[in-house]
């Protein structure tokens, strides 16, 4: 029983995406403060426990449309394993608690940080999506955030010109990566009725434009180590090779392709060089 509900709160939670972005805001807080303390735990644990609250009150927003979509009937309260009500008391009390433990790991800025990243995401961009197929770009914003809370709490100044560069790079990579999900998706979007860019765009077009944002992605990743975010040889030239590795991979999406293309191929290359690349921003500081 117990197993039981640890699982639902996992899925709930969307524990695999609020752990990533636990990992980001860690970045951030090395980056800005240089080493390991008791300080970066926290902050570290507020954020994902926030993130975990927006993605609870996610589920009990989307939940008529999720009982749709094949890929997402099985969810909690579409299943029926759990009510709304119960979504929603639970995405309250881990908003509040995630929001309290950010503001004692750091400060008032932190907590109103990670409490934008709540508002954008569940007031702004999860309504939006029902209205445009291109709410993913302001959406974005969302993964842009965590990195900022890491860094403020690390000590760093909020308008320093690398923690924008941080953020520019978070925001950027979402959009190919969302774009990659909706090319294997679109027409179970479609069918719950989202707008989606496969109404718009046929598949040759969507892997065009998706290759342009994952070039964008690269180009920023580049900005790292100009901007100071990254200084050592070694992880420099890790990040360079990520970046080569990234670019010739998706230059197989701009192919003829002779067989089904696979989008997932994709998607999952993409979040394998963010993952590169976030290991490199918190390994650097430490071996300064």
């Amino acid at each position: 029983m117990m197993r039981q509900q640890l699982l639902l709160l996992a899925e709930l939670s969307k524990v695999r995406i609020t752990i990533a972005v636990a990992f980001t805001t860690i970045a951030g807080y090395l980056l800005a403060h240089g080493s390991f303390d008791a300080g970066l735990i926290l902050p570290t644990i507020g954020i994902f426990i926030l993130a975990c609250g927006s993605s609870a009150l996610n589920h009990y927003q989307d939940s008529d449309r999720d009982g749709l979509m094949k890929r997402t009937r099985n969810r909690p309260i579409p299943s029926g394993r759990v009510t709304k009500n119960q979504v929603l008391i639970l995405a309250l009390v881990l908003s509040v608690l995630g929001s309290a433990l950010i503001y004692i790991g750091s400060d008032f800025l932190g907590m109103q940080l990670g409490l934008l990243a709540l508002i954008w995401y569940n007031g702004i961009y999860t309504p939006m999506k029902r209205k445009t197929a291109f709410a993913v770009i302001p959406g974005s914003v969302i993964g842009a955030i965590p990195p900022v809370v890491g860094w403020v709490a690390g000590g760093g100044e909020l308008f320093d010109s690398r923690v924008l560069i941080l953020a520019f790079f978070f925001f950027i990579w979402q959009v190919p990566h969302f774009w990659l999900l909706i090319l294997k998706y679109g027409k179970e979007y479609e069918d719950a009725g989202y707008p989606s860019i496969t109404q718009l765009y046929d598949e040759k077009q969507i892997r065009y434009i998706t290759f342009l944002w994952t070039f964008a992605t690269a180009v920023t990743a580049l900005m790292l180590p100009l901007f100071g975010l990254i200084h050592h040889v070694a992880i420099t030239l890790a990040v360079l090779a990520s970046v080569a590795w990234l670019v010739i991979v998706f230059l197989g999406i701009l192919r003829k392709q002779h067989k089904p293309f696979n989008p997932f191929y994709y998607f999952m290359r993409i979040n394998y060089f963010v993952l590169a690349i976030i290991i490199a921003l918190s390994v650097d500081p430490l071996i300064r």
